[in-house]
């Protein structure tokens, strides 16, 4: 059974709405979840998720509602942190590890955080048995794909191609997968452009999906109540699970 990673804002429209949310793609089949933290200058995002990002800051989004709303769905759905190294940084990686490991939280994804200074920080993820999870792209060697996934935990996110979330592009992906399967047995999972229309076909090969702009593009939606916003979500997730394992 090939996995579904879902992508969410956390706190647009409010931060109950995400623990709602959440809750409902559990329901739906998703398997884990990204709570996004919201960041001025997203920079490996496209637009959609973008202006979720800056409508969450406009609203008064604090990492104090990450934590709050963390506290409530670890609990029942296998719950990641998806941010850029700012903020990380600027409160200390260590609080973060410590309020993860309290929460139940599984693991890291900071998209701006590159392989080589990440090993800095891999002997507290370990300490704390927390995945800090590595990327890879069609862009890297063999080579440089064997360092990157040697001892890589939970996942390993691979960028369907070079540029933004979101984007729709193609390019072979084969050589990648493959020099991925030759170094570790990890799970592979692929983002990046990944909805209903092209899971079906993103999900050959590897283990899983990761999926954002489709649904945040959802939760921008003035016009549809918080109510319809979760159904459709949901929905949208349920087809999408269905799709990578037909």
């Amino acid at each position: 059974m090939k996995k579904l990673v879902a992508y969410i804002t956390t706190g647009y429209p409010d931060k109950e709405f995400t623990v709602d949310l959440a809750l409902s793609l559990k329901d739906a089949g998703v398997d884990s979840l990204e709570l996004g933290i919201p960041f001025s200058d997203p920079v490996a995002d496209g637009p959609v998720i973008e202006a979720a990002n800056l409508f969450a800051l406009q609203k008064g989004f604090k990492i104090s509602d990450l934590l709050e709303v963390s506290q409530k769905i670890a609990p029942h759905i296998d719950t990641l942190w998806m941010g850029y190294f700012n903020p990380f940084y600027h409160k200390g990686v260590d609080f973060f590890l410590d309020k993860a490991e309290e929460f139940g939280v599984s693991g890291f994804i900071i998209p701006d955080l590159p392989h080589e200074e990440a090993a800095a920080y891999k002997g507290a993820f370990e300490e704390r048995g927390i995945a800090l999870i590595e990327f890879v792209a069609p862009t890297d060697t063999s080579d440089r794909i064997a360092k990157i996934v040697k001892g890589a935990k939970k996942f390993i996110y691979m960028v369907a191609y070079a540029g933004i979330t979101g984007a729709d592009k193609s390019e072979s992906l084969v050589p990648t997968i493959e020099a991925v399967r030759e170094h570790t047995d990890t799970p592979l999972y692929i983002g990046f452009g990944v909805d209903e229309k092209t899971a079906k076909k993103r999900a050959e090969g590897v283990d899983g999906v990761i999926v954002g702009s489709a649904f945040v593009r959802v939760l921008l939606k003035e016009n549809l109540t918080y109510a319809q916003k979760i159904d459709n979500i949901s929905t949208l997730a349920r087809t999408i699970k269905e799709r990578i394992n037909e």
